[in-house]
């Protein structure tokens, strides 16, 4: 018996079901973007291993990028994320943009992890960022597109929530309690794991790191103060702007929310599923990246969501929607083997005008061609037997109402469906 080859590890297959799920939340991505006025791009899926090497942490490079030797000697990695290649494409041609830019993305991106249920090493990515402003409701608009994507889709504040913090209001807050400027990025990263070690686990490593006992007691009522946002500006007027837009109900300041990465800057924000507490996206602002890959100093703010997780997260809430196993509307049968070309003629006038048809490939037992028709959810089928052709007519056969109707072939287009009341 041969032995079917599996797919790797950590990677999808996207059947026929599977993938409609998928464009479907594509589509909703690029309706969200594009109400709040962003534009679509992309970058290579390869690049050099430098590009992130500087920018996005060691963690990322060392043990997560799929690095490797291209013919040339160089080493390259598929790209683990985004942001760095926004970075360098602003940077080419920084001199010909027009500021602010809004841009969007979503596509297929690489990271060598363990895989388990919401983390795969291939996936997909909703990348969003607003470049070229530093003020803080710039990242209120940001954080509202998030927000309006949850309500698009239907997840209310009562099941998902936007976690906000600040890095200069953490970094006064950490020089406030005494804490050495080269022991603060140590420091930011511990807290980024603070829900994913046990509590004595977690003040181990800090007393470890340097953290005196009185620092660590004060860290961590810092941590649990859920009105510290009060002493930053920057997010006063962050919230102002949300409650202004009526989404203040998705967003909580939460002083454990820090985010890895070496380069945020400013606000930084995750969204969690409330009912588990798994992280759906993440972002925040990162004034400095450009100018680190060879530009000009410019501000930015973006956020990343992966589709894995999100899509789990429908599922769990029942909020994806009954979508067609086919795009097709409609199946055109052949009655036997002398009208099949009239079948595909027939199939073809309909395309024209506009109508999703398909031709069931093989002539006579017409039960067969509809319960084909029924099991890929296509509703009506057309049938065209002996005493319809002698009399230009068709009869249509709506699947789902278990009806039909019987019309001449030049009244079938105005008897056919839009496309939206298919679906």
């Amino acid at each position: 018996m041969k032995q079917i080859i599996q797919s790797l590890k950590g990677t999808r297959d996207f059947y026929p079901e599977m993938k409609v799920i998928h464009s479907w939340l594509n589509g909703v991505i690029r309706d969200v973007s594009q109400d709040y006025g962003y534009q679509e791009w992309d970058g290579p899926f390869l690049e050099k291993i430098e590009l992130y090497a500087a920018k996005s942490g060691e963690e990322l490079v060392k043990e997560q990028a799929f690095v490797f030797e291209d013919r040339g000697g160089d080493l390259i990695t598929l790209r683990p994320e985004l942001t760095p290649t926004l970075a360098r494409m602003v940077a080419q041609r920084q001199g010909e943009l027009i500021y602010p830019l809004r841009w969007w993305s979503f596509g297929p991106f690489w990271r060598y992890e363990r895989p388990q249920k919401g983390r795969t090493r291939e996936f997909y990515q909703w990348n969003i960022d607003l470049i070229g402003t530093t003020n803080p409701e710039s990242d209120g608009e940001l954080i509202a597109v998030a927000a309006s994507f949850f309500q698009k889709v239907g997840l209310g504040p009562d099941q998902v929530k936007i976690l906000v913090n600040n890095r200069r209001l953490m970094d006064s807050e950490l020089d406030r309690l005494g804490v050495e400027t080269e022991l603060r990025a140590k420091v930011i990263r511990l807290i980024d794991r603070k829900d994913k070690l046990q509590p004595d686990e977690w003040n181990g490593y800090a007393l470890e790191m340097g953290l005196t006992t009185d620092q660590l007691a004060k860290l961590n009522l810092l941590l649990v103060d859920s009105e510290l946002w009060q002493r930053s500006e920057e997010l006063r007027r962050m919230f102002a702007v949300l409650t202004a837009m009526g989404l203040q109900d998705y967003v909580a300041y939460d002083a454990r929310i820090i985010r890895g990465l070496d380069y945020y800057t400013g606000t930084v924000f995750e969204a969690r599923d409330l009912d588990g507490g798994r992280a759906i996206l993440g972002g925040g602002r990162y004034d400095n990246l450009v100018g680190a890959v060879g530009g000009d100093p410019l501000p930015g703010i973006g956020f990343a969501m992966g589709d894995v997780m999100m899509t789990l997260t429908l599922q769990k809430y029942g909020l994806i929607p009954e979508l067609p196993a086919t795009p097709a509307q409609v199946l055109v049968t052949i009655f036997d083997e002398t009208a099949i070309v009239s079948a595909y003629k027939l199939a073809a006038d309909l395309r024209r005008d506009g109508i999703g048809a398909v031709v069931y490939p093989e002539a006579g037992k017409l039960m067969k061609q509809l319960k084909y028709a029924d099991r890929m959810g296509i509703k009506l089928a057309i049938i065209v037997g002996p005493d319809e052709e002698a009399n230009g007519q068709v009869t249509i056969k709506d699947l789902t109402q278990r009806t039909q109707e019987t019309v001449s072939r030049s009244a079938l287009v105005d008897r056919m469906p839009r496309k939206s009341s298919l679906r």
